[in-house]
């Protein structure tokens, strides 16, 4: 039977890692700390009702509600005013992140056209990962005809890793599935 993803991680990957890396503590371990989901939203400033389909789509995907940014500068060449809405994102932490993170490997990468894995080279240095989908539609909870447009998202998974190469073990203990040359 499958075990949940949070389940495993204290079961079996915290062992694992602390064998590898020779950690002293359990604590030294890496771990999730949260998931950003963020649909950049540009076409906002032309269309009032964009924000609110991404926030829906958002909201359906998470099971959270979005926050919507703001523009912080004005910039003249994009016609962006100061305090404009041109995005959403959503925070998830604790049980609502291990769901989401289970979804997104087992349920919406595999759904993925032509899927042949995700970059092993979004790492950022210090241990998180950036995941760019191109469409909204990989998720089961959108339905086809009830979106606007398909708009893409950028995920984050922000752990407490010291540097990438224990982040890539971890979401390779995890069932990341990365692809390879």
């Amino acid at each position: 039977m499958f075990k949940p993803l949070r389940e495993r991680y204290h079961d079996e990957i915290v062992g694992t890692l602390t064998e590898e890396f020779k950690f002293r503590s359990p604590m030294q371990v890496p771990r999730l700390e949260k998931i950003v989901v963020n649909i950049g939203l540009g076409e906002a400033l032309t269309n009032a009702k964009a924000i609110d389909f991404a926030t829906g789509d958002l909201q359906q995907i998470c099971g959270q509600k979005p926050v919507v940014t703001r523009a912080r500068k004005s910039i003249a060449t994009y016609k962006l005013r100061e305090g404009n809405p041109i995005g959403a994102k959503v925070t998830l932490r604790g049980q609502r992140m291990w769901d989401f993170l289970t979804r997104l490997i087992y349920v919406a990468l595999p759904r993925t056209r032509d899927f042949r894995g995700v970059s092993p080279n979004g790492f950022d240095g210090r241990g998180n990962y950036t995941l760019g989908l191109k469409e909204q539609l990989i998720f089961p909870e959108i339905d086809y005809d009830k979106i606007d447009k398909v708009r893409g998202m950028e995920v984050t998974i922000v752990t407490s890793a010291a540097n990438d190469e224990e982040a890539r073990r971890l979401f390779a203990l995890l069932g990341m599935p990365f692809w390879s040359r």
